[in-house]
């Protein structure tokens, strides 16, 4: 592991010697890559830094205390060396969580596809619940969001709904929300107070760019339409709406959410690239089952992952067996613990398997 420290921290020196040259900014490309790769290196080598450091805090308390005679200056001494190893095993673990392989996808933006399920009008009422908490949580953020597709029921509910999230690390937070969401909750329509479970999916998809997928022109079918719905004066009167079809994998994009016929058109092609790009991702992670295994949050997308229980006021994540009394909060987007506790697990499994690897 030191071996590997080592040299990452002699490559972050080259790159600071790199941007120091005169005109490096002049190659943007060059330029741009270099500050990610400095940007990424940052933590590990602020963290590997602080370790030598300690390290060297041991050395010196240990050859003062052979020296020295004084009882209550030894008393100090010996202070200093216990906090500098407690502190040396808590930054030895964070260098492995540190030096774990990144999710090459984890810098992109996100599309996110929430469907309902079972349960019928509740379902699609919950659906719109759930995107309006990924809403407040996304603006908590400073996150753009970007309305892609929508398709509403007249009683304030979704049938679907996709959306962009744009943001730094969007995707390496929002992975987690992949999966299947139950509520559990007395209906309005409910009369007779019975408890009504329903169920949504949520699908988070990492944004593909051109360069991540190529798409042959001659595999799509492009038809365009009047769109329909609720959209404003446009609908109805002018041929806005876009439907893509993939014909190799028979994946329909369906865009009507703008009122101009080429922003719907180019809002469907970066959801058709997206979905490409996932469906290799799903191939690729299928062909890796201990690590599907190993993993919170990035796998079959069936599996239920959280309940939410409005009688008891609770949320529950079955992934990692965290209940909160906090339902309130977490429907306006306050899910950040949620998240958290679903990082520490997948961090903790990775180590376990790596250790169980060495």
């Amino acid at each position: 592991m030191f071996d590997k420290l080592d040299d990452l921290l002699r490559r972050y020196e080259e790159i600071m010697n790199e941007l120091s040259e005169p005109g490096v900014a002049n190659d943007q490309k060059r330029f741009t890559s270099l500050m990610k790769e400095q940007s990424d290196l940052t933590p590990l080598v602020e963290a590997y830094r602080e370790y030598k450091q300690r390290k060297q805090d041991v050395d010196d308390s240990l050859m003062l205390l052979e020296s020295e005679s004084d009882e209550e200056m030894r008393e100090m001494l010996k202070e200093e060396l216990n906090g500098a190893k407690k502190r040396i095993e808590e930054l030895e673990e964070t260098l492995k969580i540190l030096l774990l392989p990144k999710d090459p996808n984890d810098d992109k933006n996100v599309i996110v596809e929430i469907r309902a399920g079972a349960g019928g009008d509740e379902s699609a009422l919950f659906a719109a619940e759930i995107y309006r908490m990924y809403m407040h949580y996304a603006d908590e953020r400073h996150w753009k969001i970007e309305t892609m597709e929508m398709e509403e029921i007249g009683i304030g509910g979704m049938k679907s709904v996709t959306f962009m999230i744009t943001g730094q690390g969007a995707y390496s937070v929002m992975k987690y929300e992949s999966g299947v969401h139950r509520v559990q909750r007395v209906p309005e329509t409910e009369s007779g107070g019975r408890i009504h479970t329903s169920t949504i999916s949520v699908a988070v998809l990492p944004e593909a760019e051109d360069v991540d997928v190529v798409i042959d022109e001659k595999d799509i079918r492009i038809d365009v339409m009047r769109a329909s719905g609720a959209g404003g004066q446009c609908v109805n009167t002018t041929d806005s709406a876009v439907r893509l079809t993939h014909m190799p994998t028979g994946i329909v994009i369906y865009s009507q959410t703008e009122k101009d016929q080429h922003q719907n058109k180019a809002k469907a092609f970066a959801l058709l690239r997206t979905k490409l790009y996932d469906l290799e991702l799903q191939k690729a992670h299928d062909a890796e089952a201990d690590l599907r295994k190993s993993q919170v949050g990035t796998g079959d997308r069936s599996e239920k992952i959280r309940t939410y229980n409005f009688p008891q006021g609770r949320v529950t994540d079955h992934r990692i067996n965290l209940t909160l009394y906090k339902l309130d909060k977490i429907m306006n987007g306050d899910i950040q613990e949620i998240i958290d506790a679903c990082i520490a697990a997948d961090q903790a499994a990775k180590l376990l398997k790596m250790n169980g690897a060495n």
